[in-house]
């Protein structure tokens, strides 16, 4: 259950990262309420999730999955460039939350 909290977390702190963007610096108060929420909810199992992990793997995992979530959203949604370099450095990322995970019970 520890792993699922974190996700969550992740996905959570994928969907306020995207929010902030959507809000346009908090001017608009739909995408402003729900990145706030989100926030919220991300911290929220971000901080269940270290009950029973290690802080540094816990908050690495957490940052990394919200980092992937967001580089694939930004190419998606809002037409960032994609690049050899980019993809090796999220290829890098990735590798490194799988060895984390991998590593700890």
């Amino acid at each position: 259950m520890k792993w699922i909290f974190l996700l969550i977390a992740g996905l959570f702190e994928i969907s306020w990262a995207v929010g902030l963007k959507l809000s346009h610096g908090f001017t608009q108060i739909i995408p402003s309420v729900i990145t706030v929420i989100c926030m919220i909810l991300s911290f929220y199992f971000l901080a269940l999730s270290l009950k029973n992990l290690p802080l540094g793997t816990a908050y690495a995992i957490w940052t990394g999955i919200g980092t992937l979530g967001t580089v694939i959203f930004g190419i998606i949604l809002f037409k960032e460039p994609v690049t050899v370099m980019r993809l090796i450095c999220i290829g890098f990322i990735l590798s490194g939350i799988t060895g984390l995970k991998l590593l700890t019970n």
